[in-house]
């Protein structure tokens, strides 16, 4: 009975959470205007992360030919 009512509390604790993490300002992007500083401060904080990926791919491309040739 115990673990019940510890699994019920959680399963209402989690779903609180949930549904409370989920809430968006959905108004602020119907301004085209804004949609677009936030589309262009999204790709920006982004970009760098993406060019860091690109590096470490082929890096590891070249990593992977070089392990390639040399068994060959």
């Amino acid at each position: 009975m115990v673990v019940s009512k510890v699994k019920l509390n959680l399963k209402k604790q989690w779903i609180t959470r949930e549904t409370a993490l989920q809430r968006f300002n959905t108004d602020f992007l119907r301004d085209t205007d804004k949609l677009n500083e936030f589309r262009i401060t999204l790709n920006n904080r982004f970009q760098s992360l993406q060019d860091i990926l690109e590096e470490d791919e082929t890096t590891m491309e070249d990593k992977r030919k070089g392990i390639k040739e040399a068994s060959s």
